[in-house]
């Protein structure tokens, strides 16, 4: 968590209480959360109201420090973007669910391969994978 606070401050983002909650919601989450989510928890809903939330997503994702999930025309999810942990995603085309994957990633030699290649550095990729959810084919 002191590592994720170091980069917002290293892109100008100034430190508040909202900022340190919102980050920390984030942080202990088992899986993304919306803006409605975000700003009704425990830790943000008496600290701040919606908009806030909303505009310290917004810089968040802007920096790279959150991404931002899902379907255009469906609710937005967002998760932390920490160092060394990794996530890919099942995102539901009926009703814009995101279940993370709890399996290998096959990307990540492919990854490797390409920073040895190019010599790019902070090198990460997102996987999502597209479909109905059980709910949604019915099954």
């Amino acid at each position: 968590m002191t590592a994720t606070i170091a980069r917002c401050r290293d892109v100008g983002l100034r430190r508040t209480k909202a900022l340190e909650e919102l980050l920390g919601t984030l942080h202990d989450a088992a899986r993304p959360m919306t803006l409605t989510e975000l700003a009704a928890s425990e830790r943000l809903s008496n600290l701040c109201d919606k908009a806030t939330v909303f505009r310290l997503l917004q810089r968040l994702a802007q920096h790279g420090v959150v991404r931002r999930l899902g379907l255009h025309e469906r609710a937005a999810y967002f998760t932390l973007l920490v160092p060394d942990r990794h996530n890919d995603y099942l995102i539901c085309t009926g009703c814009g669910s995101i279940t993370a994957i709890n399996a290998p990633c096959p990307v990540h030699e492919l990854e490797e391969q390409i920073r040895r290649q190019t010599g790019y550095r902070n090198l990460y990729h997102e996987l999502e994978f597209f479909g109905l959810c059980p709910t949604c084919s019915g099954v």
